[in-house]
């Protein structure tokens, strides 16, 4: 049994050592924003914050979590950036598909959280993990230079 703390609030789970993060979210605590992409921490899709830094859930297994906090995007709103973050993607109406945006948002997120001022390098630099099918990277920097701001 480990005791991980999600959003805020503490989880028991009876999960083995090896098992991804991505995995406990999804199919045991039926967190499902946290979406599965590519499986090999290329794609994005799978990002969730620990300790406000961005990591990929789908490699990250549950021997790897101690007492750390791990925020999901069912979570990052009750945040002072992840909600500014939030309320730009809409004002700027980033999403298209919307596969990818959980992932997107959680990686602006924590740019923000060390980066209050990112510039264009900076938010290409930080987001250069995040994959979006439907290319819609301009929006996404606008949308985070909104929420800079």
């Amino acid at each position: 049994m480990k005791t991980i703390t999600i959003n805020g609030k503490t989880h028991e789970v009876d999960v083995p050592d090896d098992m991804p993060l991505l995995w406990v979210l999804r199919d045991v605590l039926g967190m499902t924003g946290t979406k599965y992409g590519c499986g090999i921490a290329q794609c994005g899709a799978c990002t969730v914050l620990i300790d406000d830094m961005a990591v990929r859930s789908c490699q990250t297994t549950m021997d790897m979590i101690d007492a750390q906090q791990i925020t999901t995007i069912e979570g990052v709103g009750e945040t002072e950036n992840g909600r500014k973050v939030q309320t730009a993607w809409l004002e700027k109406e980033v999403v298209q598909c919307g596969y990818c945006q959980s992932g997107q948002i959680m990686s602006a997120t924590a740019l923000l959280n060390t980066n209050a001022k990112p510039t264009d390098s900076d938010i290409d630099e930080a987001m250069a993990g995040n994959i979006c099918r439907c290319g819609t990277y301009v929006r996404i920097r606008d949308a985070i230079h909104t929420a800079a701001a």
